[in-house]
Order: structure tokens, then sequence, then C-alpha cells
């Protein structure tokens, strides 16, 4: 597996290069005589006066941190069709064509590859395609419990009910550690919970999507077929870091029964084996926003549903609901300032969902790993808490500080502070403002050519302080 998957990489990284020296090129449009039906989305005349012409190239060394798959280095290559002024739907759109192809691996051992195609108003209609595969292998992944259960301090996969409980990632990292008697059917005498809320997921996946403009362009609707095989394990006996417990002394130890296990052999989780997952997606949007990758003003509201089953080729039964809302408003401060906001909500339906599902929500514009993380809440780890159902808030100022030009690319940069709040529950009808987990700090922005954001975000909260790098903004 690990063989096709880097011979897949390889292959991949040679598309960027080709798009480069213009062996690549985008469909010629056959345009209307109106863009009427997205006057909506037309981009700020300063934003407009400086959007590039043509057909670019933005590649990075991605050198990323993160704090659960670690230190990570690849590429990310973006290639974009632009057109030219005269094309009607300039001002309307980011692009006329992408193609992504990124590649990374991270000190975790984990490794990624991501392709994908995006023509928004594909051949001047109201259509948009979007087609995109992924490849990863990612042994970092956190478990921390499947319920609302979750909310409450941390806690050793070992410990019963009543235990001990860390107020600090840090006080619970380094009890995980500690070297403890073993538990019936662990590997000796002495063992170590370094990797017992670890687990490694390895992901094939293919989706495609396309979505309709209706009226004037305000809404949309979409549908999309996705594809999946998937495949996991835990580390029970594996060496992994421990301590001491009375000299803190550092040594090697079998890790013990990881707390994925436990719930999966309690009948607790299901999905532990994985398997296939055929999935039919639908949503319905509502988008204003002037410049998708860095709006400056204007709406997005999606109602989008995922549905799986054995009748479609699936392995699991589930049906997923998201529904979330984005605004962005400028003020007249500086040379460009914009409060962003977003609040989100979704569910999880299906007596044996499995666990996986939990993970993330489904969003056309953007899959949300929830709750923790970059993408919902910030100083908390990734999946740090997980129900059936979920619930968050972010809201940012993004203000630019200075812009510049180098050669033919034009760079700004931006600062943002933030504040994130989100809680979940075992049963939606109970998602309310009881038991918020908060989170705040500040990030900044560089764009490149305005559709390449790249993003630093320094989140803390009461359990952490965590640092993020990745491309595209939060929300």
């Amino acid at each position: 597996m690990t063989r096709n998957f880097w011979s897949v990489a390889c292959v991949t990284l040679l598309v960027a290069p080709l798009a480069a020296r213009g062996q690549v090129s985008a469909p010629t449009a056959t345009l209307p005589d109106t863009v009427s039906f997205i006057q909506s989305r037309r981009m700020s005349d300063a934003d407009l006066a400086k959007k590039r012409e043509g057909t670019f190239v933005t590649g990075l060394p991605d050198f990323s941190s993160d704090p659960v798959t670690g230190f990570g280095f690849g590429a990310r290559t973006n290639v974009y069709w632009n057109g030219q002024r005269t094309n009607p739907f300039f001002a309307y759109t980011p692009y006329l064509l992408k193609l992504k192809a990124n590649a990374a691996y991270y000190t975790s051992n984990a490794r990624e590859l991501v392709l994908g195609l995006d023509a928004p108003y594909y051949n001047g209609t109201r259509w948009r395609f979007k087609l995109d595969f992924k490849a990863q292998q990612n042994p970092a992944n956190l478990y921390f419990g499947l319920t609302e259960a979750t909310l409450g301090e941390l806690r050793l996969p070992s410990t019963p009910e009543g235990g001990p409980t860390y107020a600090t990632y840090e006080a619970f990292d380094r009890a995980r550690k500690t070297l403890r008697p073993s538990q019936p059917g662990e590997a000796s005498a002495l063992v170590t919970d370094a990797l017992s809320n670890r687990f490694r997921e390895t992901e094939f996946m293919l989706n495609l999507k396309a979505d309709y403009a209706l009226g004037a362009g305000r809404w949309r609707v979409m549908g999309g077929y996705e594809i999946q095989h998937l495949s996991y394990k835990t580390f029970e006996g594996e060496p992994a870091e421990a301590l001491m417990p009375i000299s803190g002394e550092a040594t090697e130890a079998p890790n013990g029964t990881s707390l994925l296990r436990r719930d999966f052999e309690q009948d607790r989780v299901f999905g532990l084996e994985g398997g296939w997952i055929s999935i039919l997606q639908t949503a319905l949007l509502y988008d204003t926003r002037d410049f998708e990758p860095d709006p400056t003003r204007g709406y997005y509201f999606e109602v989008a549903n995922e549905f799986s089953n054995r009748i479609i080729g699936s392995q699991f039964n589930f049906n997923k609901l998201f529904v979330q809302g984005k605004a962005y408003q400028r003020l007249p401060l500086g040379p460009r300032t914009v409060l962003a906001g977003r609040l989100g909500a979704g569910t999880i339906f299906g007596n044996r969902a499995p666990f996986f599902e939990f993970q993330d929500q489904w969003s056309p514009d953007g899959s949300i790993n929830a709750l923790g993380g970059r993408q919902s809440l910030r100083g908390y780890r990734a999946n740090r808490f997980l129900a059936r159902s979920v619930a968050f808030a972010n809201l940012e100022l993004r203000a630019r500080l200075f812009e510049t030009t180098l050669g033919k690319q034009r760079f700004t940069f931006a600062v943002a502070p933030f504040v994130d709040a989100g809680t979940v529950r075992d049963r939606w009808q109970d998602l309310g403002l009881r038991d918020i987990r908060a989170s705040y700090g500040a990030g900044l922005r560089l764009a490149w050519n305005q559709s390449t954001i790249i993003s630093f975000d320094y989140g803390l909260s009461r359990e952490d302080k965590l640092l993020y790098f990745g491309l595209g903004q939060a929300f």
C-alpha cells in the first residue's frame, strides 16, 4: 500500500511543471451575453484592479506545523486560469479553472496526496464542477471518546470512572507516558499509555460534485458522489515512549490497550474494521461572497447532507446533516479590515454509524474537523470533543497591514485576532449554551496573488497552547 501511495504521488508532482510550461490548457469557454445571475458576487473595485490575468502557478514548499501530525514538508501547487479582463466572468469569480496538486510528509510518519480540479461557471454556464482525489495515511489521529463526556477533563484510557483527571494537556501527556501495571490482555508487566489515544487511518477517496446557480445566482443546489476505502490500526503492544514512575527517567515500554480498541470491544463504537463507504451528497447553498478565497463582504449559508447505505454499495448505514452560516463585513478601518463570523451545527443519524464519521462535518465549502483543531476550535487538539451532535462559532477580525509586489507576484500581509467556541451533545435536541468550550488567539495571513492564503494561527485555551500553519482562511 505504501509503495502504491508514493507511486501516485510521483506521477502527481509531474503535473504542475507541465501546467507551468503551458502544456496543460484550460477549456475555451463560450460565454453568455449576461452575467446577471452572479451580479451579487462582484469583487470590490480595489481587489479587481489587482487581480492577475491569464494563467499562473503558485507553488509552495510545504513546511507546516501541526500539534498532532507534527512538522511537515512537501509541495503545494495551484495552477490558475483567470482569463482576461474582457471575459464577462473576470470580476465575478476567483478563477475560471484551478488545478490543485499537494503532496506532504510529516514527522509523525503521516503522508498525504491531494489532487483537485475546480471549474466555477463551467463553459460560461450556471454549472460548477469539482473533482477531488485524496490518498493519505496518518498514524497520529487522536481519539478521546465518542460522547459528550469528552467535555470533561482529560482521563487516561486505563483509568476507571472516578479516577484522576488532568486539567492541561501537558499534565495528561506526562501521565499517559508514565509506566503503569498491565491489565488483562496487555503485553507485559509494565506498560505505557503513550499511544493509547492514537490510531492510524489509511484512506483513498474520490469525490465528484456539481452545483447549479438558481435565479439571480445567490442560491445553488448541489449533488455529489463520494467513494472511500478506509482502514484502521491501534497500537497495542508496540514500543512507545515511557517515563519511570518515581524518577521520571525516559525509557521505552509496550503500549497498553488503546481507548478506541476498548470502546470498540465494548460495542461503544463501530467501524474500527474499516471498509468501503459509498456516499450520496446533497446541499442547498446561498452565497453572496465577493471573493471566495478571501471575502470582504457577503454571506454564505448551507444545508448539507450525506447519505450512506448498503443499497448504494456502502458497508455502513448513516445520515449526516450539517448547517452553517458565514458573514463578512468590511469595516472603515485601515486599508482593508474585515469582520468575519461563522456559526455551524451538525448531527449524525444511525445507531451503528461508524466512529470516523463523527470526526468531521461535510461541507461543499470544505469539510470541518469537529470539535478541536485549526478548522473549528483553535487552542484544543483535533477531535478533542466528539459526540453525535456538534455546534460551534468563530469570530475573526482580519486587518491588512501592508502589501508589496516582487516581480510579477503580489503579496499582502494581515493580522487576524480570533475567538472560537463550541460544544458537543449525544442528542441534537440538547445542543445549547451549556458546557461551552472556548479559545482565543491571533493569526498572521499572507495572501499571494489574492487567491493563495497562507495562515499562521496561535490558539490558547484553558487546556493547551497550540500553533497551526496551513493554506486558506480558517473559514
